[in-house]
């Protein structure tokens, strides 16, 4: 990885902690570890992990850009969406991992424009760093009256009314790595795992009669195969699912219906990492320092939300979602006559929107209990059917 950019001398320190914590945890687990757990460290061990300790995660002077960075287009059109499920259940707000806190800001600022803000502006977040960073976020950008309606929350609640809201959440959740080898080889399906001799590296383990083997038996891989799934990701719709009594389940992400995942020609999986503005494929290296994901697989977010009570109630492009949600009409307001402010707002807009950046492949999934109407984000182009 000689074309990315060098750690300090500090952020290596810190990173070469965080390897011998996992160094010791192969050796505790007989020298090999699964990738879930080996990503799970890399990003939540608390003070070492990317997503816990200190370094600028968000934005231009981070390692990747979120859509609420880009503009408060987008937390503008996904008020209007918000505002309709609001509405119907006249409940709270409840937005997993809320980043730099940018989408809680311009959601509630636009919530006020519409005259709809909920009571309670929750946010679940485990990482103590961030937590600090959304609050200095939100105590600087909100007047104070609707400062006070953010709560910062340590677990789900029970019996949550309203919508819950996840952008770019599903992504950073760890996944087990599935391979299976060519026909000629053996075992049939491996797990691939983390070894340390000097420096970390892949080692491939046979899969074990168990909850994995079944899950990775039901898409019929091809051989010679990499590719991920995530019990992370579905037990967290599960876990949802269980907290809403009414209301929405909204999520935002890259990724794909399992016909696209787990397509033949995906043959080397999903798995990438963004470290300063630079995407790779190694999460072996810079542990701590640099972002692991994986693309969502969304049928099987629709299907963990189906087991467990909820329907789907749209899956579209964040393109479509954000058009059904007015996202042109919140535009138009600006004269294209006023450069100034219209010229920014049209470059959001492209970012937003453009199949070549975030419009085709991002997508937008809703849940929902107890709702009666279609929702206004998935009012044209949904998708569902693909799940």
């Amino acid at each position: 990885m000689s074309s990315l950019p060098i750690p300090n001398a500090d952020a290596q320190a810190l990173s070469q902690q965080l390897a011998l914590l996992i160094q010791d945890k192969i050796s505790q687990n007989g020298g090999w570890l699964s990738f879930a757990d080996y990503m799970h460290m890399a990003l939540y061990t608390p003070g070492l992990g990317y997503y816990s300790g200190g370094a600028k995660k968000f934005g231009m002077g981070g390692d990747f850009v979120t859509a609420p960075e880009i503009s408060p287009l987008f937390a503008q059109a996904m008020a209007n969406q918000v505002a309709e499920v609001l509405v119907q259940t006249q409940g709270d707000v409840l937005e997993l991992g809320a980043g730099s806190g940018r989408l809680a800001v311009d959601l509630l600022l636009a919530l006020q424009a519409l005259n709809q803000v909920p009571s309670h502006y929750f946010i679940l977040e485990v990482s103590t760093y961030l937590r600090q960073v959304q609050r200095e976020t939100i105590q600087q950008h909100l007047p104070v009256a609707l400062a006070e309606c953010v709560v910062w929350l340590g677990s789900l609640p029970d019996n949550f009314v309203g919508v819950m809201l996840g952008n770019e959440v599903l992504d950073a959740l760890p996944v087990h790595l599935l391979y299976k080898p060519a026909a000629t080889e053996a075992p049939a399906l491996c797990e691939r795992g983390v070894a340390f001799n000097g420096e970390f590296y892949w080692q491939d383990q046979p899969l074990p009669a168990g909850n994995l083997l079944d899950l990775a038996a039901t898409y019929d891989l091809p051989d010679d195969y990499l590719t991920e799934v995530s019990p992370a990701a579905t037990g967290l719709i599960a876990s949802l699912a269980d907290a809403l009594k009414h209301g929405a389940i909204i999520m935002v992400d890259y990724g794909f219906s399992a016909r696209e995942y787990y397509h033949p020609q995906r043959n080397l999986g999903t798995l990438m990492c963004h470290y300063q503005h630079y995407a790779h494929v190694d999460p072996l290296v810079y542990v701590g320092l640099q972002d692991i994901t994986a693309h969502v697989d969304f049928s099987s977010v629709a299907s963990a939300g189906e087991h467990s009570g909820l329907a789907v109630m749209g899956f579209c492009s964040q393109a479509q979602f954000l058009m059904n949600c007015g996202i042109l009409d919140i535009m138009s307001q600006i004269s294209p006559h006023d450069m100034a402010r219209y010229a920014p707002l049209a470059a959001a807009a492209q970012k937003l929107l453009s199949p070549a950046e975030m419009g085709d492949l991002f997508k937008v999934i809703a849940l929902g209990r107890g709702l009666g109407l279609a929702l206004l984000g998935f009012a044209s182009g949904d998708k569902s059917h693909t799940l």
